[in-house]
């Protein structure tokens, strides 16, 4: 529960100010990303800030190309222990070496892609030059 001097925050303003929809926060409350928020009267949602840094951590993490699901078994691992980092962090580094690997894979097939482009593109700029009848 949030002290009276914790400031909180509405759903629909920390959506604006994270540049997200209310739909995905209450999503990710759904899948477990976050848990249950606070509410007030009318029953709208309002999140304090260690459920603001909470958010701002996953969409940090899907920015990075982590799945849901690997942030769901991060959110478990979390919650299970805790919120101990001693035991999370291990977890993500293994998630973020894995995907290292995949970007690295990837940036060296888009070098390779570039290679085939630019030579396609002088063997075409070559014709060009020495066959093409010029036009009047």
């Amino acid at each position: 529960m949030q002290t009276t001097t914790e400031k909180s925050v509405q759903i629909g303003t920390l959506a604006k100010k994270l540049g997200i929809t209310t739909r995905t926060i209450r999503y990710y409350e759904e899948i477990g990303l976050m848990g249950p928020p606070e509410r007030l009267g009318g029953g709208t949602r309002t999140y304090n800030r260690d459920d603001v840094l909470r958010l701002k951590f996953i969409l940090k993490l899907k920015e990075l190309g982590i799945t849901l699901k690997e942030m769901q078994e991060l959110a478990e691992n979390f919650d299970v222990n805790q919120q101990s980092f001693g035991t999370i962090t291990p977890k993500l580094l293994a998630i973020l070496d894995g995907h290292i690997g995949k970007v690295d894979q990837k940036i060296a097939s888009l070098a390779s892609l570039r290679k085939e482009i630019v030579d396609y593109r002088a063997r075409i700029f070559n014709i060009l030059q020495g066959k093409a009848p010029e036009i009047r």
